[in-house]
């Protein structure tokens, strides 16, 4: 997956160049983001800090803007508030992340089968992303490009499509039946849409960031960002109980992912 994510970087730098010839209005930067992506997922304990530390993966993107401040010959624009304060950020980024149980209740001196059932239990979900955000620099952006060494806070918010890979598995054996799996993660009888699942899906989601850039010099930024992305599935770990009975497990599935990057002025 790292050796594609490069590939698409080198084709989408000669895209980007060869864009630069063609439209006027904007220009272009291209970047690289990576870091620790923190899963909050059904498993483990909620609120608890063994969980947040051990459920955590990595993950790593590629990121493109269209910088409004100057067009494709880096002259300036007109001035208007748009232009002064707005990015538009394009993001093709992958995350993997390993998870278990954690908490009160896979304790060592835990010995009941509900316990030994959840310690035997991992998972792992892998995250191909794409989409957009508008950030918002409350700063000058004009200001920003023409002084090395300053910093430029942003906000943003936008929506990305998702494939996700999720495994379910037990050391104990073949999960789905009670000797093997834990009752809250078994499919019910019915039939319905509850318990865990081994499934390549797609879905949407919203993200939201609050990072900072740092001027590194004329054509080139460092970049800080936390990031928050919140899926419009329950499914994207693997596991789904059902949120009717089990109210702790209600929410859908959010990761945080903490990144720093590299930011090129084409």
């Amino acid at each position: 997956m790292i050796k594609q994510l490069i590939l698409i970087l080198f084709i989408f730098i000669g895209f980007s160049n060869n864009s630069n010839a063609q439209f006027d209005g904007h220009s272009h930067e291209i970047g690289v983001v990576v870091g620790p992506v923190a899963f909050q997922s059904d498993y483990g304990e909620r609120h608890d800090l063994s969980t947040n530390s051990g459920n955590t993966g990595f993950g790593v993107g590629i990121i493109h803007y269209l910088n409004f401040t100057y067009n494709s010959e880096y002259n300036y624009t007109p001035k208007t508030y748009f232009n002064q304060h707005f990015k538009l950020r394009s993001e093709l980024s992958f995350n993997k992340t390993n998870l278990k149980h954690y908490g009160e209740y896979v304790s060592p001196d835990k010995t009941s089968l509900g316990a030994k059932q959840l310690r035997a239990m991992e998972g792992s979900s892998s995250i191909m992303n794409i989409g957009t955000q508008l950030e918002l620099f409350p700063l000058n952006i004009r200001d920003f490009t023409a002084t090395i060494g300053s910093f430029a806070p942003y906000a943003s918010l936008g929506g990305q499509f998702s494939y996700y890979n999720a495994k379910a598995t037990t050391s104990l054996g073949a999960l789905g039946n009670s000797a093997t799996t834990f009752p809250k993660y078994l499919t019910p009888s019915d039939g319905r849409a509850h318990g865990y699942s081994n499934e390549s899906k797609t879905v949407f989601s919203v993200v939201s960031s609050l990072g900072t850039r740092y001027k590194l010099d004329d054509s080139s930024d460092l970049l800080l960002d936390l990031r928050f992305q919140y899926f419009f599935s329950n499914w994207v770990d693997g596991l789904n109980p059902n949120p009717e009975i089990y109210k702790e497990n209600k929410a859908n599935d959010w990761l945080v992912w903490l990144n720093v990057g590299y930011i090129y002025y084409l």
